[in-house]
């Protein structure tokens, strides 16, 4: 019998020896502890120095961290940029909208836009086209309404636990302030989601199409432009060729849209967030006479 204890012990040293783990290793590393959350992110940073995380956890962890003092107001889209759609609008445009603007969620107003009465799936709008004797309203979807003042982390969770990924943010004097959806809190958090326009960060912003055209990102530099076309736009008052253009037309372009300048057309392709994320770029026609 008193032989089981000393074997027992290096049996347990072994066993807690093997559990080590990455939070564990991180918990020792960090030892006794940063005092501040910029203290925590360099300390990070070292981790990733050292072999201990890889670059894609750091960037996660730096997310989390950094979400946990953010709220529903500092990463919303601001209410004049919100695409919604009018209750008593025809059925051909706010299928034009729809397309145009490609979300999959729509705010729903009735007679001033602050006056948001439900969320429209763009999948429910189809229902319309075979059963036109639906009324809009049976389709609409209830909103979610939070304070611009609501945690990332609180909101995510709410996110997580129900299937409206979409909220209306309310500011402190009940107005409509903008909206926020779950994949601008995972955005915080995993850097920005690629969709069907997005490349690879390291395939540059100006691509050749096989149409002898260009797909361009709006936040390609003016002077990046004027490098690769050949053409003299101005660069002394927008950095990006997207801000430039959004100046000169006056209002966020559509999708759709097109504006010219020098030898150049530029369509718009894609928009998010209020702002121009790819143009299609073609010279422009000349008249022969």
């Amino acid at each position: 019998m008193a032989d089981n204890p000393p074997s027992t012990g290096p049996q347990r040293s072994l066993r807690h020896e093997d559990k080590r783990g990455f939070l564990q290793k991180l918990a020792e590393f960090i030892h006794p502890g940063p005092d501040s959350k910029d203290e925590l992110i360099e300390t990070l940073a070292d981790a990733e120095d050292n072999n201990i995380i890889d670059a894609e956890s750091r960037v996660m962890l730096e997310g989390v961290i950094r979400i946990a003092e953010m709220t529903a107001g500092d990463v919303m889209v601001a209410a004049p940029r919100m695409d919604v759609l009018n209750i008593d609008a025809p059925y051909d445009e706010l299928l034009h909208i729809v397309i145009d603007t490609a979300h999959s969620r729509f705010p729903v107003y009735e007679g001033e836009r602050e006056n948001i009465i439900g969320i429209l799936m763009a999948k429910d709008l189809l229902k319309l086209q075979r059963a036109p004797e639906l009324n809009i309203r049976a389709l609409l979807r209830p909103a979610t309404f939070v304070p611009e003042s609501k945690g990332l982390n609180d909101l995510l969770r709410e996110f997580r636990g129900n299937r409206n990924h979409l909220a209306i943010v309310i500011d402190e004097f009940g107005r409509v302030a903008g909206l926020i959806t779950i994949e601008d809190v995972l955005e915080e958090i995993v850097g920005e989601i690629e969709d069907e326009f997005d490349v690879a960060e390291d395939e540059g912003d100006i691509f050749a199409l096989a149409d002898s055209t260009w797909r361009v990102s709006g936040d390609t530099p003016v002077e990046r432009i004027n490098e690769s076309f050949g053409v003299r736009l101005p660069e002394e008052d927008f950095d990006t060729i997207g801000g430039l253009i959004a100046h000169n037309m006056g209002h966020v372009p559509k999708r759709g849209e097109q504006h010219d300048m020098d030898s150049l057309r530029f369509v718009v392709l894609h928009t998010k967030g209020g702002a121009v994320k790819w143009f299609k770029v073609m010279p422009v026609a000349t008249d022969a006479g």
